[in-house]
Formats: structure tokens, C-alpha cells, sequence
């Protein structure tokens, strides 16, 4: 099992659940996040002032899934965030050890 984790434009969000639901992965979990990357944020004006935003909004996508099913959730995810602008977001892979459902108390895949 696999924990991929995709940090996306906010805007993406609807399409990258369009592209996972239809790829058969139908759990996942949304956090709003700040950060920057290549980008090193940007500046703004406000009331004629203008200052620097350091951290942009971001999602940050986890979802658990089979270790088989790990390549096609990257490319889903891939290619429904693509912009092909800067700021694009990363997807990163981590392993999985255990998964319980707590309602049911299957575990691993069966619970996933």
C-alpha cells in the first residue's frame, strides 16, 4: 500500500476528484496549505501598497491506495492539475504500512 500525496493549485481541486473517482479511487483527504517552491511567492498591491506574499495557497491531496494502482493515481493526478504554468504543484509516494477501517475493523487494502 501507498500514501500519495499531491501538493495542487486550489482551482484543480474538482478535476483531479473527476480523474481519481474515474481511475476507481473514491477516498481522499484535502488540507489547505501555504508554500512556495521555484515560485518564491509573488507581490501584491492593496490599498495602493504594495507588498510580497511569501506563501501561496495550496491543497495538499493524500490518498491511500493499493501499491498496484500507485502509477495511474500519479498519472490521473499529473494530468488533471497540469497547468503548465510555474507552481504546478509535486506529487510525492510514500509507503504504507497498516490501514484499519475503524467501523469495521478490516484492514489493509480491505480497507482502503
Amino acid at each position: 500500500m501507498k500514501i500519495v500525496m499531491a501538493i495542487i493549485k486550489p482551482f484543480k481541486l474538482e478535476e483531479v476528484r473527476d480523474a481519481l473517482t474515474g481511475i476507481g479511487v473514491h477516498g481522499l483527504t484535502v488540507t489547505e496549505v501555504k508554500g512556495y517552491g521555484r515560485q518564491k511567492g509573488h507581490t501584491e498591491i492593496y490599498r495602493g501598497a504594495e507588498y510580497a506574499v511569501s506563501f501561496l495557497p495550496k491543497l495538499k491531496i493524500e490518498v491511500a491506495v493499493a501499491a498496484d494502482l500507485t502509477g495511474s493515481v500519479i498519472d490521473a493526478i499529473a494530468a488533471a492539475a497540469r497547468t503548465g504554468q510555474i507552481g504546478d504543484g509535486k506529487i510525492f509516494v510514500m509507503p504504507l504500512e497498516k490501514a484499519v477501517r475503524i467501523r469495521t475493523g478490516e484492514t489493509d487494502v480491505d480497507a482502503l
